[in-house]
């Protein structure tokens, strides 16, 4: 009976291999601020999670830990999203900290590459305002979307960007996003990238940043990503340090 249990696990892990090698290799949407435009594999879970720590102003900083995006594969073309964070506030002497608004969506791929044409996803988000601590609750839904678009130069580099708006479930006024970033397979397992992205508000002045990061490829689901970046806006953060772990499972 043990050995017919032994073969058992051991037929399930086969299957379960041979399954992923048929898989392209783990594609998140970390570490980077670019959204790729890929749809998590049908009946996968796809876990990205990170730390962050972004110094503000001199006497003021944000760690966010852990920041967790879960994806699920619905079809070749479709999958649920749900964002989770836990951030801690610090504004000189005054210190905020607890769950953010969560943030549920979907991606849906609507392009696929052709010549000039680049693969190209939607993305659509929205936060639910009292699902969060009761200081970081908002007065209204917050709705964000964005095209993710990218382009093949190379078998080794990529060029993607995303434009979309975000609001703040504050106020009326939306922020325009808009991400430009290059990736280049440096080894099979090693990849890296450079990026710059902004912010620009309706009414405010923009914030305007960039950062670089690599990644690291254990196995086809899963991957390791660390990423750093700078402002050269007034209203830029100074800069930001950030650390993630993915991977998929299929259920």
């Amino acid at each position: 009976m043990k050995k017919d249990k032994i073969v058992l696990i051991i037929m399930l892990l086969a299957s379960s291999i041979a399954s992923s090698q048929d898989l392209p290799s783990i594609q998140t949407d970390r570490p980077d601020q670019t959204e790729c435009p890929f749809i998590v594999p049908k009946n996968y879970f796809q876990l990205e999670n990170g730390f962050s720590y972004e110094k503000t102003k001199a006497n003021s900083n944000q760690i966010v830990a852990p920041t967790i995006l879960t994806r699920f594969g619905i079809n070749d073309h479709f999958e649920l999203r749900l964002i989770t964070e836990y951030s801690i506030d610090k504004a000189d002497s005054e210190k905020t900290s607890g769950l953010n608004p969560v943030v549920i969506g979907f991606k849906t791929q609507l392009l696929e590459e052709k010549g000039i044409i680049p693969v190209t996803s939607f993305i659509a988000h929205i936060s639910i305002p009292k699902m969060a601590s009761k200081k970081l609750a908002t007065n209204f839904y917050a709705p964000e979307f964005r095209f993710t678009m990218q382009h093949t130069l190379s078998d080794k580099q990529s060029l993607s960007y995303n434009i979309g708006a975000e609001w703040d479930g504050e106020t009326a006024e939306p922020t325009f996003i808009y991400t430009l970033t290059t990736g280049y397979s440096i080894t099979e397992k090693i990849g890296g990238y450079i990026e710059i992205y902004g912010f620009v508000p309706q009414i405010e002045k923009p914030d305007h940043r960039c950062d670089a990061g690599l990644t690291y490829l254990f196995n086809p689901n899963h991957q390791l990503d660390i990423s750093s970046g700078v402002g050269f806006s007034k209203t830029s953060p100074k800069h930001y340090f950030s650390l993630g772990y993915s991977f998929r499972f299929k259920i």
